[in-house]
């Protein structure tokens, strides 16, 4: 990793380099993802079979299309007593988490006369894509307990999952008994942009849903940016980022692991490094040379680092806090002496990670939050996936006459002026109904 003097113009140079990442939609994939889901809407199950096994499972059929409470049971005989432990206590703890975030419908009868309110309901239906992992043998199993815990916890009746197949058909069992735990009412072996094709327009053995959650590659997030208005999205996902603030109390060794943590994922994925101390500089970018060399996919973290990571020291650390602001970044670790006095100053990030010992995969995991971010700078403006996308808000407005007559004029005024006679109209006809003669 590169060491930088901030601010300075090299520095900003690079700083801009990253901040300007995004995800890249090539106008070939557009056209591609939009016939598929074309196809898909015009011919359902038939189109999802061919996919499937095109890319996925060559001999896949309709009829093994949805998954069987005997495949379910298999699974949970092929999985062991300490993956059983491990998915207990994350689903237990994303549960309680989440269940803090429930609305709450409400009403208002402050003015006299009016009883005003909201309403809150789940959606009928909600869709969770999970990919598969390399062949099977790298499960997504926390996607499944990220995105269908908060959709039961909202009350949505029927919350559904899809993942592809593997090449003989099957889907791997830790998938399957996660989604037992999390409550998915139905499991599907489909794929890529058709599954999102699937899960938004319905098919034969599929039916539509109202909101689709989960990651993907390219294709899959790709198609979720196209049927988002169809349906709800969670979000448009870009590249994994973390950031982190550090001081001179921080271990390098820790630093440099959780650096690496994020830089891993993918070539696009950023990870930075911003301290006060030139000293923790130079000692995690030894670190992170010495933890390369033990990684199994340390070719991916060197082009993620050459290309996205940096190592950022500052005079103050107040500029370390306006640089995580500035950046917003998805991932956002406090490796300093106080991080509870830095974190309020924090106003864009999409999870804050307090302290030496919360590294960024404690919230991947374990702690609870979920870990659907914002990325790409949208902490700016949007927030994880939570119970809110599943629920919908419905306000409630009732008048009585007296009230009604009360505010009359004042909304025909603000019609007149917007130029909608008929807004007026609605209001004048009742007045007259009450005696209230129309003004010349």
């Amino acid at each position: 990793m590169k060491i930088f003097r901030y601010p300075s113009s090299a520095a900003e140079k690079k700083m801009k380099s990253i901040i300007g990442r995004d995800i890249d939609f090539r106008r070939s994939d557009v056209q591609a993802v939009t016939r598929i889901l074309n196809d898909v809407k015009r011919n359902g199950d038939s189109a999802l079979i061919r996919y499937s096994r095109q890319f996925d499972a060559p001999r896949m059929t309709i009829e093994e299309m949805a998954i069987t409470p005997d495949e379910i049971a298999a699974a949970a005989k092929q999985v062991d007593r300490a993956f059983m432990r491990a998915l207990n206590r994350s689903a237990s703890q994303i549960e309680h988490f989440h269940r803090q975030q429930l609305p709450k419908s409400w009403i208002d009868t402050r003015r006299s006369g009016t009883f005003l309110g909201q309403i809150v309901n789940p959606v009928d239906a909600a869709g969770v894509y999970v990919p598969g992992g390399t062949g099977g043998k790298t499960p997504l199993v926390s996607s499944v307990l990220m995105g269908a815990i908060p959709a039961k916890i909202a009350g949505v009746p029927r919350v559904v999952m899809v993942t592809p197949p593997m090449a003989s058909g099957g889907v791997a069992p830790h998938l399957l008994v996660a989604a037992k735990k999390a409550g998915v009412d139905a499991v599907y072996k489909v794929g890529s942009a058709w599954a999102i094709g699937a899960l938004a327009y319905g098919t034969e053995t599929i039916p539509g849903v109202n909101v689709i959650v989960g990651p993907g590659n390219i294709f899959v997030t790709l198609a979720k940016k196209i049927v988002a208005g169809t349906v709800g999205i969670d979000m448009i996902a870009g590249p994994s980022e973390i950031l982190v603030i550090a001081d001179g109390t921080a271990d390098p060794t820790f630093t440099a692991a959780d650096l690496l943590s994020q830089a891993e994922h993918d070539p696009l994925a950023s990870a930075i490094l911003v301290t006060d101390s030139a000293e923790l500089a130079q000692s995690v970018k030894a670190a992170v040379e010495t933890q390369l060399e033990s990684l199994a996919r340390a070719d991916i973290a060197r082009q993620s680092l050459a290309a996205f990571g940096a190592i950022m020291v500052v005079e103050h650390p107040d500029a370390a806090i306006d640089l995580a602001n500035l950046i917003a970044p998805e991932h956002l670790e406090l490796q300093v002496a106080d991080p509870m006095a830095v974190a309020p100053r924090i106003r864009n990030a999409g999870a804050i990670f307090l302290g030496h010992y919360t590294p960024e995969p404690v919230g991947d995991y374990m702690a609870g939050p979920n870990h659907v971010l914002p990325t790409a700078g949208t902490a700016r403006f949007s927030s994880a996936l939570s119970v809110d996308h599943f629920m919908k808000k419905t306000s409630l407005i009732r008048y009585s006459p007296a009230a009604f007559r009360r505010e009359a004029r004042d909304i025909m005024c603000l019609a007149n002026v917007e130029g909608l006679g008929a807004h007026a109209n609605a209001i004048q006809v009742r007045l007259e109904k009450r005696g209230v003669r129309r003004k010349a």
